[in-house]
């Protein structure tokens, strides 16, 4: 940014992404009305501003709200996105300069680029896990699929992923009487060929990012610090589902990217394609001088 606080400043200003698998509530109204004020300050100050935001389409909670249904995960992400911009944009006039999705072509291509120039340089890397398996779904369990007693705390309905009742994250395996959440039967565990994201490679130059950053509130630099110390651990950015991005590489068919990787490529897969629709398509990258 500028040191000269009477020059006009490029803001970006990258609101959270609803997750289109069900109506919003006033709980999400609330946590996404701080970045439409902020984006319509700075724009009363004169400042060049991008504000975008979009639809999270992709992901374990859609694929089960359209088995509900019984239909596809794509409906179920096409009906919320639709409600979502009635909703915020026309009912609400949230400001938004561009409200995207992440099933977008140019969210497909940038997840996709990032992918491979991280594989390319050993930032991700293939791993064989063993996975839960229900032989009467016939189906890999994702985490949300599956459902056990917290090793650590004993709550009865602890994810595979993450336990709602302490807050630890989970290892499928960890948990105890493992079942299906969709008929209830236990699995089996089969490999399943997967990517990882080297995270751990990062944990260095992250901290001491932190502790040069400026403007941070205290318990955040501190909640992050203890985090980033106590070490961080490389995680599967690939899931078995046919719902998501595709892994640009060959022989992965019924894999794709996961959703916690995929997803906050957004902010800059959505600030592409506002440019693109600008007819500039160099703007996402504007920058102070």
């Amino acid at each position: 940014m500028s040191s000269n606080p009477n020059k006009n400043k490029n803001i970006l200003v990258a609101a959270a992404w609803p997750y289109a698998n069900g109506s919003l509530h006033l709980g999400h109204v609330a946590s996404l009305i701080g970045a439409d004020i902020l984006a319509r300050y700075h724009r009363s100050r004169g400042d060049d501003v991008l504000y975008i935001s979009g639809s999270d389409c992709h992901g374990t909670p859609i694929i089960i709200e359209a088995e509900k249904q019984g239909v596809s995960p794509e409906k179920i992400a096409l009906k919320y996105d639709k409600e979502f911009r009635k909703t915020l944009i026309e009912g609400m006039g949230f400001s938004y300069d561009l409200f995207s999705k992440t099933t977008s072509p140019t969210h497909k291509k940038v997840v996709q680029e990032i992918f491979l120039d991280l594989y390319n340089k050993g930032y991700i890397y293939k791993k064989i896990q063993n996975l839960p398996f229900c032989e009467k779904c016939q189906k890999f369990l994702p985490d949300r699929y599956i459902e056990g007693i917290c090793p650590k705390c004993n709550f009865n309905n602890a994810r595979g992923d993450q336990c709602d009742g302490c807050g630890n994250l989970l290892d499928p395996k960890e948990l105890k009487e493992p079942q299906c959440k969709i008929c209830g039967s236990s699995p089996v565990w089969k490999d399943s060929e997967h990517f990882f994201l080297r995270l751990s490679h990062f944990q260095k130059d992250l901290l001491g990012w932190i502790k040069k950053s400026k403007n941070w509130r205290l318990n955040a630099v501190n909640f992050t610090t203890n985090f980033l110390e106590n070490g961080l651990e490389d995680r599967a950015i690939t899931r078995d589902s046919s719902w998501g991005v595709p892994i640009p590489l060959s022989g992965y068919k019924g894999k794709c990217i996961y959703v916690w990787f995929e997803a906050v490529c957004g902010y800059l897969s959505a600030s592409k394609e506002f440019s693109i629709d600008f007819g500039k398509e160099k703007y996402w990258k504007k920058s102070e001088t």
